[in-house]
């Protein structure tokens, strides 16, 4: 663990090739497990949170051939993993661990499922109560309501599930992709509200790449048709990261631009791609062509450079919504996002983390249970030390504050779990002053 010091920087402009999207690489790494047939899964994010799940699925007995750095060949199991025991240690990887979970305990054995100390903080009560109305045999190891867990093999019996919907996204996605292996017809009722939308209709397409369909209906409930199984759509590329773009995106935004990323467009699959919309209503200037977005600065004038502050309901942007909390510190007035509770049981309490790290900066900050507003200071504080909390996104998203002071990032090696080499790719786009070393 260190640190990253980052210089002032006068402009933001290149071209960034991004990496796969970790919800989608988890999400098709599963799927092609549980598929028959073989998939060769193209442009796999190479990460922490993807290592995992291949290992994991190695663990299972899953017959996994990597064909170059982010190619890898994968031979389903036609619904059932070979290996019926396994301990299983998926770091801090909700993206495995809540889907694996679901699959695992349907699917009937005996295993172990842990993580780290922060994984052991996030809670997974909601889904274990959602699985036990199918009389799966889940047991809590340390507290309830938490990993780790031991599953024991079952007698499924099929029946309407309900899930509440205010907590996690992941915990119905994971039993989306998991009751097609019960092969019955069956049906999902959400309880309440379902928080990131987004990431449902991410699972919901990638299911149906796999040959498998389930109806929405308003979000309040899901049909799963029987006699459904997943089928290998026998290759699937995966599309550059929309999360990770939005660093980008407001670096053209507030440092002049155009910064232009490539392996997303407006059509995205991934939610997150909307964060453009939103960079859009504050001021910048975006423009979309085939497979890339690209962002500027309306003018270039760096005293006409600064957004305008939006209220905003994030449901549909989690994850780059912190993106827009430190570009509040550019914006003129009190910048308000809404609809984020889900950022408490992220990989930190992330409401608590950035209101804290945005108040060292200088900035008024009031926060709720499920909103953020955000007022910047008249100079932000400069030589900050941000703490990141074993966080990938605050790490990368304070990286921003570079733009108008200098910033020291603790632990800067945690980007790793989505974006190992990020610092590499945004310094090549942040240019300092002319005539600084």
């Amino acid at each position: 663990m260190g640190w990253l010091d980052l210089t002032i920087s006068q402009c933001a402009l290149g071209t960034v090739k991004l990496p796969g999207s970790k919800s989608i690489s988890n999400r098709v790494l599963l799927l092609a497990a549980l598929a028959q047939g073989e998939t060769l899964v193209q442009n796999l994010l190479v990460s922490d949170d993807t290592r995992h799940m291949l290992d994991a699925l190695k663990m299972l007995g899953i017959s996994i051939t990597q064909i170059d750095t982010v190619d890898y060949q994968i031979q389903g199991s036609g619904g059932k993993f070979p290996n019926q025991e396994a301990k299983l240690f998926l770091g801090n990887a909700g993206t495995a661990f809540r889907p694996l979970l679901a699959v695992l305990a349907i699917m009937g054995g005996h295993y172990y499922l842990s993580g780290v100390s922060r994984m052991h903080e996030r809670p997974i009560g909601d889904l274990v109560d959602a699985l036990k109305q199918l009389h799966a045999k889940i047991q809590y190891l340390g507290n309830p309501g938490y990993p780790p867990l031991e599953i024991k093999l079952a007698e499924i019996r099929n029946t309407p599930v309900t899930i509440k919907g205010n907590v996690s996204s992941q915990f119905l996605s994971g039993l989306l992709i998991a009751l097609p292996l019960i092969k019955e017809a069956t049906s999902i009722i959400v309880d309440g509200e379902l928080i990131s939308k987004s990431y449902v209709s991410l699972t919901l397409a990638q299911m149906e790449k796999f040959g498998v369909h389930a109806i929405n209906e308003n979000w309040q409930r899901f049909i799963l048709p029987g006699l459904q199984t997943y089928q290998s759509p026998g290759k699937i590329y995966v599309e550059g990261d929309a999360s990770s773009a939005s660093y980008f995106l407001a670096a053209g935004a507030i440092g002049g631009g155009p910064v232009r990323v490539v392996g997303v467009d407006k059509d995205s699959a991934q939610g997150e791609i909307k964060f453009a919309e939103a960079l859009e209503r504050m001021g910048a200037k975006i423009t979309y062509g085939e497979n890339w977005v690209e962002s500027a600065a309306i003018s270039c004038n760096p005293t006409t450079r600064y957004l305008s502050a939006i209220d905003l309901d994030c449901n549909h942007i989690p994850d780059t919504a912190m993106t827009l909390a430190v570009l509040a510190l550019f914006a003129e007035g009190t910048t308000k996002l809404r609809n984020i509770a889900s950022w408490r049981v992220k990989e930190t309490d992330r409401i608590a983390a950035m209101a804290t790290e945005l108040r060292k900066l200088g900035a008024s900050v009031e926060d709720g249970q499920d909103y953020l507003a955000i007022t910047p200071p008249k100079s932000i504080t400069p030589n900050v030390l941000i703490d990141t909390y074993d966080d990938h996104r605050i790490a990368m998203c304070f990286s921003l504050v570079s733009f108008a002071v200098p910033v020291r990032i603790n632990n800067p090696e945690c980007v790793a779990k989505t974006f190992p080499d990020y610092f590499q790719r945004f310094t090549a786009i942040a240019h300092p002053p002319i005539g600084s070393n």
